[in-house]
């Protein structure tokens, strides 16, 4: 929440209920953590009302003191009072409601464990490509025909946590400006200014692209399709991460090559030696495809030496890395994790990204840099699908220039926040003893472990049958070991209806593991 709206309510809200009472404490007699030393000041005025949560003094729905109230009865600064606040939003244990101040959240959720590592992050599954289309086709075949009331099984926002107004304005500008726009020939490999954009967007990620060296392609999943194609044909085996986005398993399967599945840790990506052992024992890899950054469906984001090894490796053996990346700027915080991109040095990276999650769905935009394949990437699209349509593309450069994309990115991220924090509150209350879950530190998605002996299809077609969708694990991997798994979108707005259709969830959760 920013300054103003937290100095504002220092004068609270007349119409709004002020907070039970709480013990007045003043600043200098409140207990440190003996384990840490002395806290900060903000830190312990934080600790002693996060106890009066866990106490019950404090309840969901209580209204907090207003800074000023905070400054008054523990005898603070004003700056000590907004650290104070903002620490307990961040930790879960507070809200911010637009001009009316902080309120306790539900309890925060009860300990859960985290999702564990792969048994060995060594052990390669060499068993070879077993038709994954004909498993994720009836998946889709039956949310489609099931179309769920609350649909969980996507990766994208409501369409209200986008910037619809903003963009509406500059798809109207655009045709204002350009009236032959729709009617005009399209540029080869996309609209200039659009180029100029998403080009200018990835020095935050740390890399220098050229705007001749961009290709716009339609979304992410072309983007992928296209560097396949580029290195690698018909019969030849790609290396991936295992679980992984189900769309890279069809467009494999479509080109007719196969997939190899490399052990992936659900808190730091995909096993850089377990890739070399694969590389080294089969002598056939010819790719690596990877999501550094808020993989999906685990959501993880590669540590930084990490990425460093994973680039050196691929650039030593020749092995060409292909970089997906559809989530970077969903990342918390305001620093973007780098781009594996940004450490390529002799072209061997060919990043693919997309807009569709963070921009606007319906527009379809993804663009890409083919590395030392750039030229054949450029004409393996002309073939393929010739040129994007212009008109989004001016649409989204508009706006991807202006500072309201900034100012759109961080209001999305801390929606998403909010949201993935009070669905694993949900997750947590309602769900048995036996699941696990890790909170990513972004994006739109939740990797649920469930008890082992609940089938995560049979799952899905119960939920459906209930009026809620959600992803399987089995649709991620080629291999049974994710049987019990599902992915969950938060890409909704957190409300009543969201908690019941995850009760219900839990419910049937139970029920499958107690059969």
């Amino acid at each position: 929440m920013d300054t103003s709206l937290l100095i504002a309510d220092a004068s609270g809200a007349a119409a709004t209920p002020t907070a039970p009472t709480t013990p007045t404490t003043p600043a200098s007699l409140l207990p440190s953590a003996p384990e840490s030393g002395r806290q900060p000041l903000y830190r312990r005025l934080a600790d002693h009302y996060q106890s009066a949560i866990q106490a019950g003094t404090l309840v969901a729905g209580d209204r907090m003191p207003s800074v000023r109230d905070l400054m008054r009865q523990h005898q603070v600064s004003l700056s000590t009072a907004l650290q104070t606040l903002r620490h307990m939003e961040e930790g879960g244990w507070l809200e911010a409601r637009p001009r009316s101040g902080y309120f306790v959240r539900q309890p925060r959720r009860s300990a859960i464990r985290p999702v564990q590592e792969p048994k060995s992050l060594l052990a390669i599954d060499a068993g070879q490509f077993v038709g994954i289309h004909e498993r994720v086709s009836k998946y889709i075949a039956l949310r489609q025909a099931g179309a769920p009331h609350i649909d969980l099984s996507g990766m994208t926002c409501a369409p209200q946590l986008y910037a619809v107004e903003t963009l509406k304005q500059a798809a109207m500008r655009a045709l204002r400006e350009r009236p032959e726009l729709l009617t005009s020939a399209m540029p080869h490999n996309g609209n200039a200014t659009f180029r100029q954009a998403v080009a200018r967007r990835a020095l935050n990620a740390g890399m220098r692209i050229d705007t001749e060296e961009v290709v716009v392609t339609h979304g992410c999943i072309e983007a992928l399709n296209l560097a396949l194609r580029a290195v690698a044909g018909p019969g030849d085996t790609i290396a991936v991460e295992s679980p992984t986005y189900f769309g890279l398993l069809q467009a494999l399967e479509n080109l007719g090559m196969k997939a190899l599945e490399i052990p992936t840790s659900p808190h730091t990506g995909i096993s850089v030696e377990a890739l070399e052992l694969a590389v080294r024992t089969y002598g056939n890899i010819k790719a690596v495809v990877v999501v550094p950054n808020l993989q999906n469906p685990l959501g993880c984001i590669m540590p930084e030496d990490h990425k460093d090894q994973l680039v050196r490796l691929c650039d030593q053996l020749k092995l060409p890395l292909i970089e997906d990346d559809a989530y970077t700027e969903l990342a918390d915080g305001s620093v973007t994790p780098s781009s594996l991109k940004s450490r390529d040095r002799n072209g061997n990276v060919i990043y693919c990204a997309s807009l569709n999650k963070v921009l606007a769905p319906g527009m379809r935009l993804g663009w890409m840099n083919g590395g030392r394949w750039h030229e054949r990437v450029k004409m393996l699209k002309f073939t393929h699908t010739r040129a994007n349509e212009e008109w989004t593309q001016v649409t989204a450069a508009d706006f991807i220039a202006s500072p309201a994309y900034d100012r759109h990115l961080r209001r999305l991220r801390q929606m998403l926040k909010q949201q993935r924090e009070r669905m694993a509150e949900s997750i947590a209350a309602y769900f048995p003893e036996g699941t696990r879950l890790n909170l990513p530190n972004g994006g739109v998605g939740l990797w649920v472990e469930l008890p082992v002996q609940v089938c995560s299809q049979q799952l899905f077609e119960r939920a459906l049958a209930e009026g809620v969708g959600v992803s399987p694990g089995a649709i991620f991997s080629n291999s049974s070991r994710y049987g019990h798994f599902v992915r969950i979108c938060c890409g909704h707005p957190f409300n009543r209806e969201l908690d019941q259709a995850l009760r219900r969830l839990g419910g049937l959760v139970h029920h499958l593991a107690d059969a």
